[in-house]
């Protein structure tokens, strides 16, 4: 049997290998794996194609912000494929760009800003020009004007996927009446594709959803099988979203790879002026924590002992006056009384402050008796002092194990694991220096060796609340930290500069990078696009996962023409885009199905999953960095911190819905039993005079009072109108009353107004009528006129209306 080396020639392998290998363009990728952005069918390629143009379009409006966003959406039959045209009133493509942004896969403007935006890659509205061009073989058709500009830009192009670049077919200019574009200034493409109408309904459902997420824009669509086009208006009130700005990482939100190319590339020198100028919300104060605690990683910490008492052998005096020779004995003995009193004044002191004491000391002895306290004499001084500090070292560590340990540990398993901890400190560099790993294993040798010689248990909890206390107790170094230049090059210092960051305490990023749609608007959507009973929005505060900060806001609508049967609508969004396919797979739908929606009197079998009834739930993710699960972006991953306040902006809006369900039952049953009532009186009436043989009792106002209700009554004598309203309720209530005239009223009651529609007259007041009060409103008119009151702020059910007209 030939080897494989022989049957690839006499080159071998690798030879054979390496010529066969060659760098792919982005563009040749996606062309063998365009399912991964969407396009992995005809129907759904449609829809993403339609979903990446107007997303597009929705950014390029509103950071113009020149006019509210106008978009023109078209699909028809062309042939054997579909030609979809999208149109906007942006501020259009300079004729240098067009090719690049159609014609260029990974080519934007967004891709290194922290800013909530749709599009961020430069990968969307390129991959639809490549689908289409892939089904159809057909160029992108893109006409383009600027502000200002008395000609447009017209493009035929299609992408060289060899090299990711632009073919340009066709390039000219064209006159405003040779286009159909905005005259003003905007963007249109059009593109052909092999697609078909089976995602119709996902397509209607897209529009009509980026509608509700973005109130401020107006979207006209035309399909095929429509005879008009149908035109989702801006909501009443709308306002252009709020403009975002660029922030810098944050510190908690970086990657290692990513420090380190930041520290290649900085203009700063040193660690704090690098912190405080490549990251935001970090200032000089945040900057010297940070560096204190690369220090402490860097370096270690050094511990820090109470020194010897009165009554122990130890003496920092006398160890330092016997270390100290050839300096006078005056001398001698002030210098090792000055540092014996900074010890003391320093108790506990570390070796780092123990040299500084003994320089201090040094210093002013040279001043008062003119002896000199070289480098050599001062270190013999330090290295004497610092053996009489350290010569009892258990009875520190006896008072840490003793606090950090339960009192069912006994006096000499305490003192045990402090003899066997101290013994670890006897170190070769005498400064009893140390990371806190390195503490960590300094207990668990101790520990252990306590276990093993003293019969005592010490676990998990009681060894890492000795460390805590121990660390606690430790000092920061004075050295100083590498310079930029030389963490740069060094991964595993630049790793600890790393951790450093992400264990300093720094306030969250700023919030103007993001732009909420905010609940007022949350709501207006829903109202514009749902007809319901009942709306209730929220909008969260802003929240931070992996240094990118996110707000999540949920809407919720409830009856009217709702579908009744069936699943809930789940609306799913990011960053203002409806989230079409994947639902089961999004981060929003998991938090839906694990509410328990019964708590919010809504029908839900089991108790979990998506719950039933006539109810819209919506959910808007708006961050600087989406957390998609794939690069079709359909689907939000399960990060915790989003779930939670996923979770969080759904309750908001959901006590809302069980207030507002909880008050019409209330009401539906106040309503029976007022049938019942109403149902009883003529009766009873009927049955009293017959018993009193006397005429029926007027009982038209009875119901009022014994309801509790609002009465509201008119008479009419000699033209003159009474309307009288009456409050049987226990508290105030202002109510809007409408009287429908056929003749034009006179003089009427103060706080009345008066329009005439249509030959009809319009009388109306909004008094307020105190628990217990009546008000009476007038007004004169034509004896044979005819009238029809409406009274509104009252609910139907606590009202009462007796008209004798």
């Amino acid at each position: 049997m030939p080897s494989m080396q022989s049957t690839l020639g006499d080159e071998g392998i690798a030879e054979e290998l390496a010529e066969s290998q060659r760098q792919i363009s982005i563009a040749e990728f996606f062309e063998k794996n365009k399912h991964m952005l969407g396009f992995d069918s005809g129907a759904r390629g449609l829809v993403t194609a339609v979903k990446e143009a107007v997303d597009n379009a929705l950014d390029a409006t509103e950071e113009a912000r020149l006019d509210p966003p106008d978009i023109y959406v078209k699909i028809e039959e062309a042939g054997d494929y579909y030609r979809l045209v999208v149109e906007d009133n942006g501020p259009g493509i300079t004729r240098e760009q067009i090719p690049n942004v159609f014609g260029k896969l990974l080519y934007g403007s967004r891709f290194h800003k922290r800013e909530q935006s749709r599009g961020q890659q430069g990968i969307g509205i390129s991959a639809a020009v490549l689908y289409a061009q892939l089904t159809s073989g057909k160029p992108a058709k893109v006409t383009s004007r600027t502000e200002n500009s008395s000609s447009a830009e017209y493009f035929e192009l299609i992408i060289d996927t060899d090299e990711n670049e632009p073919e340009i077919k066709t390039e000219r200019d064209l006159s405003p009446g040779e286009s159909d574009l905005n005259p003003t200034h905007g963007t249109r493409i059009e593109l052909e594709m092999e697609a078909n109408m089976r995602a119709r309904q996902q397509l209607l459902r897209y529009i009509k959803h980026t509608a509700v997420v973005n109130p401020h824009a107006r979207i006209r669509f035309k399909e095929p099988s429509m005879d008009d086009e149908q035109v989702f208006e801006r909501a009443e009130g709308y306002e252009m979203p709020a403009e975002t700005e660029e922030i810098r990482p944050h510190p908690h939100g970086v990657e290692l790879g990513t420090v380190l190319k930041m520290l290649a590339e900085t203009s700063s020198h040193s660690v704090s002026g690098f912190v405080q100028e490549e990251f935001t919300r970090v200032g000089r104060k945040t900057a010297d924590n940070i560096v204190d605690n690369f220090r402490d990683r860097y370096f270690g910490r050094e511990m820090a002992w109470s020194g010897p008492q009165a009554h122990d052998d130890a003496d920092v005096e006398a160890a330092v006056e016997d270390a100290v020779a050839n300096k006078g004995a005056d001398a001698t003995a002030a210098f090792a009384e000055r540092v014996a009193a900074e010890v003391s004044e320093r108790e506990p002191i570390a070796h780092s402050q123990l040299r500084d004491a003994v320089a201090e000391a040094a210093e002013a002895v040279a001043d008062d008796h003119g002896a000199t306290f070289g480098d050599t004499v001062q270190a013999n001084a330090v290295d004497a002092a610092w053996d009489a500090v350290t010569d009892d070292r258990v009875s520190d560590l006896y008072q840490h194990v003793d606090a950090a340990t339960t009192t069912q540990k006994d006096d000499e398993t305490v003192r045990a694991l402090a003899e066997r901890l101290a013994s670890q400190f006897d170190r070769d560099d005498g400064t009893d220096r140390f990371t806190r790993p390195e503490l960590a294993e300094f207990v668990d040798r101790a520990a252990d060796n306590t276990e093993e010689y003293a019969d005592a248990t010490v676990g998990e909890t009681a060894r890492e609340n000795v460390v805590e206390a121990v660390w606690e107790s430790t000092v920061t170094v004075p050295d100083d930290v590498p310079l930029v230049r030389e963490l740069a090059d060094d991964r595993d210092a630049t790793s600890e500069l790393l951790e450093a960051m992400r264990e300093t305490n720094i306030i969250s990023p700023p919030t103007d990078c993001l732009s909420p749609i905010t609940a007022e608007l949350v709501e207006a959507g829903l109202r514009k696009e749902f007809d319901a009973d009942f709306y209730a929005a929220s909008t969260r505060e802003a929240d931070v996962h992996g240094g990118d900060p996110f707000i999540v806001e949920a809407g919720i609508a409830y009856g009217g023409d709702l579908e009744s049967e069936g699943k809930a609508d789940v609306l799913r969004f990011a960053n203002r885009v409806p989230l079409v396919y994947q639902r089961g797979a999004c981060a929003t739908t998991d938090v839906v199905k694990s509410i328990g929606w019964r708590n919010y009197n809504l029908d839900q079998p089991g108790g979990s999953g998506i719950p039933n009834g006539p109810v819209v739930i919506m959910v808007h993710v708006a961050s600087t960095n989406v957390p998609f699960t794939s690069e079709s972006k359909d689907a939000v991953a399960n990060v915790p911190e989003i779930e939670d306040e996923i979770e969080l902006a759904i309750r908001e809006a959901a006590r809302d819905l069980k207030s507002y369900l909880k008050k019409r039952r209330s009401l539906q049953q106040r309503k029976r039993k007022q049938n019942v009532i109403a149902s009883i009186l003529p009766k009873m009436a009927t049955k009293l005079a017959e018993v009193t043989d006397q005429e029926e009792p007027e009982y038209g106002d009875a119901l009022a009072r014994i309801m509790n209700n609002v009465l509201v009554e008119r008479e009419v004598e000699d033209g003159v109108v009474t309307l009288s309203v009456e409050n049987h309720t226990d508290r105030n209530e202002e109510v809007d009353v409408t009287d429908i005239v056929s003749a034009e009223p006179r003089n009427l009651s103060d706080g009345a107004t008066a329009v005439d529609m249509d030959e009809e007259w319009f009388v109306q007041w909004s008094p307020i009528v105190e628990s217990g009060e009546t008000v009476e409103l007038q007004y004169e008119t034509d004896e044979e006129a005819s009238f029809d009151v409406n009274v509104d702020g009252v609910e139907s059910e606590k009202l009462t209306i007796t008209d004798e007209s």
